[in-house]
């Protein structure tokens, strides 16, 4: 019997459907010494391409489960989506304790 995890295409392959797939990764990160306003207009523009894109929720999810730590993934930049987590924390915390 074997004891390898067996297949895992089923994680990633949402990724087929992006619509970001053909367009590179500088759009979706930033460069060494991009200062804010060159990234807020890059990240803007990264978001207009996850809005039409028909897997962003999948998107999302795998960033937040793997706890992505940068790049525009799902529409969210790793600041938004720390900030969603901690949220996220808090309201465990507070549903948990009472």
């Amino acid at each position: 019997m074997s004891r390898l995890p067996g297949r895992a295409e089923h994680h990633w392959v949402w990724q087929e459907d992006a619509a970001c797939r053909e367009l590179g990764s500088r759009l979706f990160f930033y460069p060494a010494g991009e200062q804010r306003p060159e990234r807020e207009a890059r990240d803007a523009a990264a978001k207009e391409v996850c809005a039409l894109c028909p897997v962003q929720r999948e998107c999302l999810r795998h960033a937040l489960e793997v706890g992505e730590p940068f790049g525009v993934w799902g529409g969210l930049t790793a600041h938004e989506r720390r900030e969603l987590r901690t949220a996220g924390d808090k309201r465990r915390a507070l549903t948990s304790t009472g």
